[in-house]
């Protein structure tokens, strides 16, 4: 893993979860990172379209209903993101010819959507109780004029950034799995970017511990 400079100063919004708060869904959770909020339900395994039938593993869908009107291009990108994430995560093979559906509702968007798709995501399969390799969480990047690197930014932040990055963090080996940029920026940046991401990481998977011990210490 790359060493970040200053990497100690990594700052993140603050983050708020719930889990099972629909009771349709097999699973389901609410996440949010600052003002940008979440809701996350996960339905399966159940049964399969022909259609879309993988004789050797579950077929996963992933839809995102933005807050108001018809889902369009960005949205569509932004599940092919979360979509290769989770293939990437989930023990797929357990479940042949039978189908996963993970819908995401945004509720409010105040900057750095995809990592928070990603993190709702994340905690509404492991609600589900899905078989997971790994856990992952998603980390937004922003590279302002001055070159400087911002952690979780705000929607304002995003807008006067002149690049914009998204990664998609494993549990076990803090690597990228999967990786979403816009504008321009070096391959330094690009690498600071990631370093910083993987540091952030760790706060991330330590609320993800620290909530999930709150509910099941409620439970017991």
């Amino acid at each position: 893993m790359m060493e970040v400079c200053g990497s100690s100063s990594v700052t993140l919004r603050e983050f708020g979860c719930e889990q099972s708060l629909l009771s349709r869904p097999d699973g389901s959770a609410s996440f949010s990172q600052g003002d940008t909020s979440v809701l996350a339900a996960a339905y399966g395994p159940a049964e399969v379209k022909v259609s879309k039938e993988i004789y050797d593993r579950a077929t996963l869908e992933v839809l995102i209903q933005p807050k108001v009107g018809l889902p369009s291009v960005r949205e569509r990108s932004q599940e092919q993101c979360v979509r290769e994430t989770c293939e990437a995560s989930l023990l797929l093979s357990l479940h042949p010819r039978s189908s996963l559906t993970l819908i995401l509702q945004l509720i409010h968007d105040d900057g750095s959507m995809l990592s928070c798709f990603l993190n709702a995501a994340c905690m509404a399969l492991m609600d589900a109780g899905m078989p997971m390799s790994c856990l992952f969480c998603g980390v937004t990047c922003a590279i302002d004029g001055d070159g400087q690197i911002i952690t979780d930014p705000t929607a304002v932040q995003e807008k006067e950034s002149r690049a914009v990055m998204t990664f998609a963090i494993d549990s076990t080996k803090r690597k990228v799995m999967m990786s979403s940029t816009k504008g321009s920026f070096s391959v330094h940046e690009l690498q600071q970017c990631i370093a910083v991401s993987q540091k952030a990481s760790e706060k991330i998977f330590q609320f993800y511990r620290d909530s999930v011990s709150r509910r099941y210490s409620k439970t017991l």
